[in-house]
């Protein structure tokens, strides 16, 4: 039976990314298993153990596991129903020096749990660059348009006007927010350690012959040893499984934020005013040719939703656990942790090749507010006729009058606002008719969205991802491809 002839997740075979899939891939699990045992050993030996250094070797000859061997483990875990002693045995026929004391005093979370806060870790450090790089390039766009007037929208009904600028910022400070929880979820995490059964370290203990000391030293050492500045002190048989729920809030809430971003380029699709990238030969409909239908936007859409539905599994997970550790943990996390770093990768590809090539079309955008603009323009030419002396009542009953003449105009009969053409023809506005193409210049009614744009970026933007200029880490030349 070919690949072709059994489910595929999409996340896996279309939209994440190759160094994603292979840190949840079966060889890095099993492979970071070995590595967690040669540490085990490793420390062991430094502390007194006897362990020779032909085993240590063997050990570490064979710490990836080679494709052979996967069937290997297959056999064993099928006659034993144990994942983890299924591979003891198999990593022992490769390293039999080592095959009496692969796993010595252990549990199987200690391989398990220590790998998968392994995987959270790397995980979210393969994530944090990549929304660093999509918030850089979207305030580039947003500073780049700081002055272009546009309409806002409240209620979905056109607002005074901001810029294209000002509300590409609204979208990256969501994102800011999202890389701050991603950044405090890592920080947080801490190694499991070396616990035993239900988190008492008795194996160990029993090992050093009740030396609390090198106990303590062996949890330090290989704790070191897998790059986590801290071990929690408390475990049970697991890690608690609140960390899991933290690190898939702080995920889940970037999965709001992309479903959020990504409505909101559909809608300004829809207006024409802004568009997403439109490959040379893509086709937006199979029937329609001429249609340019925002699918990155969409997608963006779909993933966002799975993915900020994702932290209800492990929040459900954590509840559900019994006294030090149940086994119903297992399979869902198996699922729900992968997915969750997949979803968010796969999101950032999207959201990274949008924020390269996003298109803007000042000529529409100008044609939208011109026919909003004289309903919004109406305060200011009240102003300007009582700085003339004109009555502010009598001047806000002409506005009414023909403001909804003018609605009229538009609503009942399709044809466009000639409320400035009304105001021209009518005597009583003639003390502020030369000063009427000044009144209705957009750019006036923008107030500070410039200089907003231009401080946020100072004072916030730039302050948050010099970590990631300093570290070189930011890819700014380069639009992610998407595989699909």
């Amino acid at each position: 039976m070919s690949a072709n002839d059994t489910y595929q997740d999409p996340l896996n075979s279309r939209y994440s990314s190759a160094e994603m899939k292979y840190l949840f891939s079966p060889r890095n699990r099993f492979s970071t298993w070995r590595q967690l045992w040669i540490w085990l050993a490793e420390s062991e030996k430094e502390l007194g153990l006897d362990i020779s250094d032909e085993a240590i070797q063997q050990m570490k000859a064979h710490q990836v596991i080679q494709d052979d061997e996967f069937k290997v483990a297959a056999e064993e875990e099928k006659k034993r129903r144990h994942d983890v002693m299924a591979h003891v045995h198999t990593f022992g026929l490769q390293a039999p020096a080592a095959a009496g004391i692969i796993h010595w005093g252990a549990t199987s979370c200690y391989c398990t749990d220590n790998a998968d806060l392994i995987f959270l870790r790397d995980g979210l450090d393969i994530l944090l660059p990549k929304l660093a790089t999509v918030i850089e390039k979207l305030s580039s766009f947003a500073r780049e348009h700081k002055s272009l007037p546009c309409l806002a929208y409240t209620h979905l009904q056109p607002a005074q006007l901001t810029t294209v600028g000002k509300r590409a910022c609204l979208w990256i400070q969501d994102l800011l927010k999202d890389l701050q929880n991603l950044e405090r979820a890592r920080d947080d995490l801490r190694f499991r350690g070396v616990k035993g059964t239900t988190g008492t370290q008795a194996s160990f203990l029993q090992i050093f012959e009740g030396d609390h000391a090198k106990v303590d030293q062996l949890d330090e050492l290989v704790t070191q040893k897998a790059g986590f500045g801290s071990a929690y002190i408390i475990s049970s048989q697991t890690y608690t499984r609140k960390i899991d729920a933290d690190v898939l809030n702080a995920l889940s809430s970037f999965g709001a934020t992309c479903e959020h971003v990504g409505q909101a380029m559909r809608l300004l699709a829809s207006f024409k005013e802004l568009e997403e990238p439109f490959e040379s030969t893509q086709i937006g409909s199979s029937a329609m040719a001429y249609k340019r239908n925002p699918m990155r936007s969409e997608r963006l859409c779909s993933l966002g939703r799975k993915l900020r539905n994702l932290n209800a599994d492990a929040s459900a997970t954590y509840a559900a656990q019994w006294m030090e550790r149940t086994l119903d943990d297992s399979a869902i996390r198996r699922m729900c942790l992968p997915q969750a770093f997949l979803c968010a990768d796969a999101s950032l590809i999207l959201l990274n090749n949008i924020a390269s090539g996003l298109v803007v079309y000042p000529a529409v955008i100008k044609k939208r507010v011109e026919a909003e603009l004289p309903f919004m323009a109406t305060e200011n030419i009240i102003m300007a006729l009582v700085k003339k002396g004109v009555s502010r009542q009598d001047a806000h009953e002409e506005i009414r009058v023909l403001s909804h003449e003018a609605g009229a105009e538009v609503k009942q009969h399709g044809r466009d606002n000639d409320l400035i053409d009304r105001i021209r023809r009518t005597d009583f506005f003639k003390p502020i008719i030369s000063e009427l193409d000044e009144l209705l210049k957009p750019e006036t009614f923008i107030g500070r969205c410039p200089q907003q744009v231009d401080a946020f970026y100072e004072k916030e933007v730039s302050k948050a991802l010099k970590q990631y200029y300093d570290a070189g880490t930011l890819k700014l030349h380069e639009a992610a491809e998407l595989h699909v």
